[in-house]
């Protein structure tokens, strides 16, 4: 298993790990409702799409008998889906504490950082499948 797949899931068990310390939280703590946005994003984009992004990188080739389009391209992604997550939470984070437009500005590039990481995962897939690889 290459070592950008393992990351992925590994860093899906982490985010579900936080995301439930953090619901735990904000049961016990209503006042902690403003992070729903938080909660969630640690839940869709940390566990479930990190572990789609490493069980898709390591099972659909091998389903289509191909090899990866790009393996470099599946690490660059590993790092600005983490790092467009974390950005994003940070500064939205921030931005509950101090409601200024420069933490909504930021937390929306991230967001964008989010984003091309998911695009990079959407052509590195579908390269791979529907390449003219011998089968």
């Amino acid at each position: 298993m290459d070592r950008f797949v393992k990351n992925f899931i590994l860093m899906s068990i982490v985010y579900l790990t936080i995301a439930a310390v953090l619901g735990i939280f904000m049961f016990g703590n209503p006042s902690l409702m403003q992070f729903k946005f938080v909660h969630s994003h640690l839940m869709l984009l940390g566990w479930v799409s990190m572990m789609i992004f490493g069980v898709g990188y390591h099972i659909l080739p091998k389903f289509a008998g191909r090899f990866l389009k790009s393996k470099t391209m599946g690490e660059v992604q590993f790092w600005l889906a983490n790092i467009g997550l974390v950005g994003m939470l940070l500064f939205y984070t921030l931005g509950v504490y101090n409601q200024t437009d420069s933490y909504r500005s930021i937390t929306a590039a991230f967001g964008v950082v989010e984003t091309v990481s998911i695009f990079l995962f959407f052509y590195n897939m579908v390269a791979t499948l529907y390449s003219k690889q011998p089968e």
